[in-house]
């Protein structure tokens, strides 16, 4: 059963860790590389922003926690429990609470998952990419298709819920190869998969190397439409179910975090370069941190937010956003909530449209994306609005 957001009473938490150990090409997330870092410093900005958080907020649980970055298995464990620590102390967790943290390969080993593990970390996410060692060095990883296989067994070892990230439609993949490679990935029993089409973006190595002609063998759409129908196709053959474009679970291993952002629930984001979404006063703020490492310890130190940004949302852009995220799911929009949070009747005619076209279905006051919809969401997202 589709369930729309969560009460506004409760909240989820986003943690940005910035640093990495080597940058990737392709990533356009707010990263460095760190060395030698301060681990007590780091701690203690993150319990300061919670601490502030908590004076100014109305929240009464916490629903989920999420350490993303950048590379938060370069995180000294006893930071990450100080993080779960402080959100017990002040709001305290749901019972089922998802806390997830994201783990690259070549930052993996046994005693480290152990020590995350018993922080309280209970949802490991690898960022494994790729199953063929050239390409893991075209997309500036440092770790070797064998030690993406190690790192996950040393998963299971301590988590239950484990999952895995792959990226396809890499330079000169085709489609057999795709195939081939999301098949050993399946095979391992992972309870989650992301899989996402690599998306070029301009201000990265990548997007310069494609301006100036230097990143040849990208598909074409057609290849791309191919890959994505044999991706949905052959994850279903294996138990999986797409609850999101790019995401497929295991019955009842759906990222509960994930789910919180695109049914539009609230959700604090700290750590340089976190956005997030609070419910205060009976308004909604999009807000937006500090980007530089520095400068975001700074301002918690000023302002014991590291904020460097907090905008009033109106009904319009309430509903719009919900909208843009909902309908990446497979549960779809529901249309009652979109009109209750300010959005307009959509048109019976635009509707009716998207139905004859096959891109959508509206039965049971949902609005779903179909297979083929979902190749095509910026189209139907813009029909909706308009």
């Amino acid at each position: 059963m589709a369930t729309d957001a969560p009460g506004r009473r409760t909240f989820g938490l986003y943690v940005h860790w910035p640093f990495c150990e080597a940058l990737c090409p392709y990533c356009n997330f707010n990263t460095r590389v760190g060395r030698n870092l301060d681990m007590d410093g780091w701690s203690r900005a993150f319990r300061e922003v919670l601490h502030r958080h908590f004076r100014e907020t109305e929240y009464v649980g916490c629903s989920s926690i999420y350490f993303g970055g950048g590379t938060p298995s370069m995180m000294n464990a006893r930071v990450v429990g100080d993080v779960i620590e402080k959100v017990v102390e002040h709001w305290g967790l749901e019972m089922g609470a998802e806390i997830t943290l994201e783990a690259n390969p070549a930052s993996s080993d046994s005693q480290r998952f152990a020590q995350y593990r018993a922080s309280g970390v209970n949802r490991l996410s690898i960022g494994v990419q790729s199953l063929c060692d050239n390409s893991l060095r075209q997309l500036g990883r440092r770790h070797t298709a064998s030690e993406a296989r190690t790192a996950f067994d040393l998963a299971t070892g301590s988590f239950e819920n484990v999952s895995i990230d792959l990226i396809f439609g890499r330079q000169r993949q085709s489609l057999g190869e795709w195939i081939d490679e999301l098949s050993e990935a399946c095979s391992w029993g992972a309870d989650h998969l992301s899989l996402y089409q690599l998306t070029v973006e301009p201000e990265t190595p990548f997007g310069q190397r494609l301006r100036a002609g230097r990143l040849p063998g990208l598909p074409d759409d057609e290849l791309a439409s191919a890959m994505l129908s044999e991706t949905a196709a052959l994850c279903a053959g294996f138990g999986y179910g797409q609850y999101e474009v790019s995401n497929y679970a295991r019955p009842g291993r759906e990222g509960r975090h994930n789910l919180l952002y695109w049914r539009g629930g609230d959700y604090l984001g700290v750590g340089p370069g976190a956005h997030g979404r609070v419910s205060s006063g009976g308004e909604r703020f999009a807000t937006e941190t500090e980007l530089s490492p520095a400068a975001w310890q700074a301002a918690v130190n000023n302002s014991g937010t590291g904020e460097s940004l907090r905008t009033r949302l109106d009904p319009t852009e309430q509903a719009n956003e919900y909208l843009m995220t909902s309908i990446r799911l497979a549960e779809g929009t529901g249309i009652d909530r979109f009109i209750a949070l300010g959005g307009s009747e959509f048109d019976r005619g635009t509707l009716d449209l998207l139905e004859r076209n096959g891109l959508a279905c509206v039965e049971d006051g949902r609005i779903r994306a179909t297979a083929s919809g979902m190749l095509v969401l910026n189209r139907i997202i813009a029909e909706l609005i308009r």
